[in-house]
């Protein structure tokens, strides 16, 4: 269990958090952070069956949309998948 202030909380919508099994994520991250691109490889590996999904998704990082999967991933962030999915 990584410690209080040394990870970022990774919420999951739909079939996200449907591939993982779990609503929210704790992931220990260094001290500078993780980038955006290396945190989704990281998951992709770790949980195969989101692999294909965050291919299409969006992230969302502390409130504000991720473009291009730049930037970075801090301690105390929350990062957020949002996978295509409708409704009504």
């Amino acid at each position: 269990m990584p410690k209080p202030g040394r990870s970022v909380r990774i919420v999951l919508f739909a079939s996200a958090r449907e591939a993982v099994g779990a609503a929210a994520l704790e992931r220990a991250v260094p001290e500078r952070g993780v980038s955006v691109e290396t945190l989704l490889r990281e998951l992709a590996r770790e949980y195969p069956p989101l692999a294909p999904i965050l291919r299409a998704s969006r992230f969302v990082r502390n409130g504000e949309y991720v473009v291009g999967r730049r930037g970075r991933v801090r301690r105390g962030d929350e990062f957020a998948i949002h996978p295509p999915y409708g409704g009504g």
